[in-house]
């Protein structure tokens, strides 16, 4: 049995244990946060692997780019470019806060509490759709197109830092379109097409790497194959030209593929999960519960000392007398 002396001990060890920490932990809490993120070179503090990817990207590069660069002064160097090609565009003062579409043009800090709070952002196709407009990317045929319909977003296919298609192979971005349409797929390596190394964006891209574009023209994307791509490889073998016909859109899509498409959270997370508060009451329980087993074990040393330093005492008081 353990004495009382003993049990009084591990007490007094818990307590100690339970108000250091509790001190300790909440003078952490007040102190550990961060000034909000102002500016693109606060975001690389924590999101190091985001801010290289867009360095390297069109974003990054939207303001020095040579191509605008040399199209822009072609132009007379119009205000209206810059609405788009840098961040933070007064036209009154004809000032802006930064070059290239930086952190801040697609991530608000509407609370005013980041990193507490995650910066928000439009995840729908609406954002991108500010700068890539109808005039510069076919925004018809993208909301006539069947991804839009099951309600997939820009970022399902692009990555949003990088400004380019998130799966790639040998230059090909088809190996992305295999991540939904997984049932079409099967049939095509044993195809005609396949065997001629014709692919996915071919055909549904109408071969735009293959002829000449001009500047903010991208592939069609409504996705559907037309005569206008079959004629692109068969010119000889047709009879005249046609009315583009489309497939069936829907082919090789799984319920559940639409399902994922119509996920708006099939997004690109963060690269550091929200942190959950510490709460000090919880490190002091701990702190107890150490305390107690430690007073426990050192309990008879201290008792021993205390008896001896009693002992001592005594001997002084005899002596004296």
């Amino acid at each position: 049995m353990f004495s009382l002396k003993r049990i009084s001990i591990a007490l007094i060890f818990a307590l100690v244990f339970a108000g250091v920490t509790l001190v300790a932990v909440s003078a952490q809490g007040g102190t550990a946060t961060p000034p909000p993120v102002e500016d693109k070179a606060d975001c690389a503090s924590c999101h190091t692997d985001f801010q290289m990817t867009w360095e390297i990207g069109a974003h990054g590069h939207a303001t020095e780019d040579p191509i605008f660069i040399q199209e822009w002064n072609k132009q007379g160097n119009p205000s209206a470019c810059l609405t788009c090609h840098v961040t933070g565009y007064d036209p009154a003062t004809a000032t802006w806060e930064a070059d290239g579409v930086t952190c801040k043009a697609c991530h608000k800090d509407t609370s005013g509490q980041h990193p507490k709070t995650p910066m928000s952002v439009d995840k729908s196709s609406n954002l991108c759709g500010g700068c890539h407009t109808d005039a510069r990317f076919g925004w018809t045929e993208w909301e006539g197109s069947i991804h839009f319909k099951n309600g997939m977003a820009c970022t399902n296919c692009h990555d949003p830092h990088s400004a380019s298609v998130k799966i790639t192979s040998n230059g090909d971005a088809s190996q992305l379109c295999i991540t939904c349409h997984e049932e079409a797929s099967m049939n095509f390596p044993y195809s005609k097409h396949n065997e001629q190394g014709v692919t996915c964006i071919d055909c549904h891209l109408e071969h735009l790497g293959n002829t000449e574009t001009t500047i903010h023209q991208v592939p069609d994307h409504s996705f559907k194959a037309s005569l206008k791509a079959c004629n692109s490889c068969h010119e000889d073998q047709m009879h005249a030209s046609g009315v583009g016909a489309s497939v069936n859109a829907d082919a090789g899509v799984s319920s559940a593929d639409h399902a994922a498409a119509n996920n708006p959270e099939v997004t690109q997370a963060s690269i550091l999960p929200e942190p959950t508060p510490v709460n000090p009451l919880g490190y002091a329980g701990l702190a107890v519960l150490i305390g107690l087993a430690a007073g426990m074990l050192l309990a008879p040393w201290l008792e021993r000392w205390y008896r001896f330093a009693m002992q001592k005492e005594d001997e002084v008081k005899h002596d004296g007398k």
